[in-house]
């Protein structure tokens, strides 16, 4: 009888409020994820003004997160959840190391080749996202998500301003080798970013924070020796900004973001992803003081046209 009724309403049209509950939750979904990748794009200044090696910068960002995320899973009572099963636990230490993997390589490509190709390289990962997507958790991709990824993608090489300062060539005009080892480190550093973005996917009846904690756990144990080795930084505002690095662009950040993935297709994520990229090079041009070009500012209204087209079909 109930099915008489439901095939009754889906035929005359009626049978639209799973499609408006889906559509509600997207938005949800957006908004957590939007504000996690624009704090990651102030993440710049904070590693600026720590004055600290990238290393031991990963290890803080790691040990001031974990703290953070206890904090906050202690005062949701939420603890509970961090006891790894026998499904989930590979998929999240898999997680955690892809994650500190990702931040090692980039920070060796951006000794090989600069920041700014390193960011546009490592930004690659969205398409990683989409193929991933489809071939993994067999999410239809569509033509406009391709075409919305592909255009994010030359706005952000465009705003980066790669084509206007990168040389590719060594002073003997042969291409140096230094240079195509620090591009490999960021596709490959990017797929593993993409990766845990599929995995925290897959683990998204997690609550938000748990996947993120375990990369702390994963990072601060594995690079506790580094500035073991190298030394501590001086004990002053150093220590205030690599706890900023911690707290906001690691628990505060992540967190967001993962609990915007719950509610997200790997679609819309490859294009939000922009908001990071696009927002450090705005924090650059404001806080820095890095002049932008023409085509930089024309990279950033495309990329922001990209984001905008691809949400068109939420607000339907």
């Amino acid at each position: 009888m109930n099915t008489h009724r439901h095939l009754q309403e889906a035929a005359s049209g009626r049978a639209t409020p799973q499609k408006n509950s889906n559509t509600r939750g997207s938005a949800a979904g957006a908004a957590p994820f939007l504000l996690g990748n624009a704090l990651l794009g102030t993440i710049g200044v904070f590693v600026h003004q720590a004055n600290t090696d990238p290393l031991t910068a990963t290890w803080f960002r790691c040990a001031f997160g974990l703290l953070g995320l206890t904090a906050w899973l202690l005062s949701r009572r939420q603890t509970r959840f961090l006891r790894l099963t026998k499904d989930d636990g590979p998929w999240v230490l898999a997680a955690g190391i892809l994650m500190v993997l990702a931040w090692g390589l980039f920070f060796a490509a951006i000794e090989r080749t600069s920041a700014g190709v390193a960011i546009v390289l490592f930004h690659f990962q969205p398409l990683w996202v989409l193929l991933l997507g489809s071939w993994w958790l067999r999410e239809p991709i569509g033509r406009q998500r391709i075409a919305s990824v592909c255009a994010a993608m030359l706005g952000l090489i465009l705003a980066a301003g790669v084509l206007e300062h990168t040389s590719l060539s060594g002073g003997n005009g042969t291409l140096r080798t230094g240079y195509w080892l620090g591009v490999g480190a960021c596709l490959i550093g990017g797929l593993c970013t993409a990766l845990v973005t599929v995995i925290a996917r897959r683990l998204r009846h997690a609550p938000a924070g748990i996947l993120a904690w375990w990369q702390c756990a994963v990072g601060a144990l594995v690079l506790w020796v580094w500035p073991m080795a190298r030394g501590w930084p001086d004990w002053g505002l150093s220590w205030g900004w690599l706890a900023g690095l911690g707290l906001i662009h690691t628990g505060l950040a992540y967190t967001l973001m993962y609990a915007g993935m719950a509610r997200l297709n790997t679609g819309r994520i490859a294009v939000f992803q922009f908001v990071y990229p696009a927002v450090a090079i705005m924090i650059d041009w404001l806080l820095l003081d890095q002049r932008l070009s023409g085509m930089q500012l024309s990279g950033i209204a495309l990329m922001a046209a990209a984001i905008w087209f691809v949400e068109r079909p939420a607000r339907g």
